[in-house]
């Protein structure tokens, strides 16, 4: 059986600790490329139904409303593949050109939703090239994870939890940003001219946001790790040998179906928090609980600080006391309250109460996806972890994330169960809470240690 993170190849031990400007530089490097990202997909969830009326018209509108989240999650089938692509290229080419591909192509999806014609001016070719746009952006987000957590993780052996938590820390800030344009346009502008122009100016804020990231990945230092990796597979190269120092057969990716497998159902909590508890909640406070959609924005803003102000404390945190114990006991404390907070919110639909969910929601989220990144790629080897990275995140996020805003809303309107919600993200913490235990059982029998296994 392989085991997690027994053969990865690691910096000197030696090497001259970073600069707080070189670790500025990192952070927001391997962050901004996950903000964009979020920030664009939050943006098309909150303006949904404006969306769906300029590119899905239909004379039922919970159908249109239903094609248009339809188009947001088909998105997700390209992740895979993008992982798989942009994985693979980054473990070979390295994690700069990983990162710096990943957001060139994600810009493509954000200039569309930017500048695209409406269905009454171009017809049907409309939501063709939507789709193709988010088919497009799926694609390159499906590798940005993992090259981006590999790439900040491989910089320090002794604190890969506090600046991973970074990639989602950044989520954080992108809901915040994200739900404050909401709440601001919505309030301010007429309805004819939010439904007309006023929705695409987040998007144009996006766009501007992104040549700043390509730019600053462009121009940075590949990771100490990987540069010791290829040195070596050049020495082994011309020595004409077959294996590379410490790259055993275990290295290899066909050997990592496990740990796969069990990266997917890490995923799966943290990516319910963000799809059903931020995305999908501004659609749930004004459909099945009937409060103003300006209010219902802020209550994300309050959710993603929350998450942005806790994931880096909770990440630090798990350097220091492993990332299981934080992790696990999360999993364990949503699944027990998430149906009662939930109950409470239907038969008291205030304002206050959707905050105080969303505040203990937000605290949730922090503290297990703070320390995530870093528990997923100390299960991947080295030279593997780019890619085991990227494609478990993406086939966890494709499975429990892409789709949850229509499962969720097609459950609802079928059954009239205004609790749906709570049943997906309890699924989710069990299904999660599962997984870490079977990690923690295999890096127990590889090194018997009190807390998690650090890296070798």
């Amino acid at each position: 059986m392989n085991t997690p993170a027994s053969h990865s190849t690691t910096a000197s031990p030696h090497a001259a600790p970073l600069s707080k400007a070189m670790v500025r530089r990192i952070v927001f490097s391997s962050s901004i490329g996950n903000a964009l990202e979020w920030f664009d997909f939050l943006v098309y969830g909150y303006f949904a139904t404006i969306i769906a009326k300029q590119f899905f018209p239909m004379q039922d509108e919970w159908l249109s409303t239903l094609l248009a989240i339809a188009t947001f999650g088909i998105s997700f089938l390209m992740r895979p593949l993008g992982a798989i692509v942009l994985g693979v290229y980054g473990d070979r080419k390295g994690r700069k050109a990983a990162l710096t591909l990943a957001i060139a192509l994600m810009m493509v999806g954000t200039f569309t939703m930017a500048v695209m014609p409406p269905f009454s001016s171009i017809g049907l070719a409309a939501p063709v090239l939507v789709l193709l746009a988010r088919l497009v952006q799926g694609f390159a987000v499906g590798g940005e994870f993992g090259s981006a957590t590999a790439f900040m993780v491989e910089h320090s052996a002794t604190r890969r939890g506090y600046y991973a938590s970074w990639q989602f820390a950044s989520q954080g800030l992108a809901a915040i940003t994200a739900a404050a344009f909401g709440a601001l346009l919505t309030a301010w502008l007429p309805a004819e001219h939010l439904n007309s122009w006023g929705w695409r100016v987040p998007f144009v804020f996006g766009l501007l946001v992104g040549p700043v990231g390509y730019y600053i990945r462009s121009h940075l230092d590949e990771t100490p790790e990987f540069l010791a990796l290829r040195e070596q597979r050049a020495a082994s190269e011309a020595a004409g040998e077959r294996k590379v120092g410490t790259e055993t057969k275990d290295a290899s990716f066909s050997n990592q179906w496990v740990n796969l497998v069990l990266a997917i159902g890490i995923v799966a909590q943290s990516t319910v928090g963000v799809y059903v508890l931020q995305l999908y909640m501004p659609l749930y406070a004004v459909k099945q609980l009937h409060m103003a959609a300006a209010a219902s924005f802020g209550v994300v803003v309050l959710n993603g600080g929350m998450q942005f102000i806790f994931s880096p404390i909770m990440g630090a945190l798990s350097d220091r006391i492993g990332r299981i114990r934080i992790m696990l006991t999360t999993s364990i404390l949503m699944g027990l309250l998430i149906y009662p907070m939930f109950a409470w919110l239907q038969t008291h639909p205030t304002i206050g109460w959707l905050l105080a969910l969303q505040a203990v929601a937000g605290i949730f989220k922090a503290s297990y996806s703070g320390p995530m990144p870093a528990l997923m790629s100390e299960i991947f080897p080295t030279q593997v972890r780019s890619t085991g990275l990227s494609i478990g995140y993406s086939i966890g996020v494709t499975i429990f994330g892409g789709f949850a805003p229509t499962i969720v809303e097609t459950f609802i309107h079928l059954t009239g169960d205004k609790l749906a919600p709570s049943y997906y993200v309890l699924l989710a913490a069990v299904l999660s809470g599962v997984s870490l235990v079977i990690v923690a059982v295999r890096m127990r029998r590889v090194r018997p240690l009190p807390g998690d296994v650090q890296p070798a």
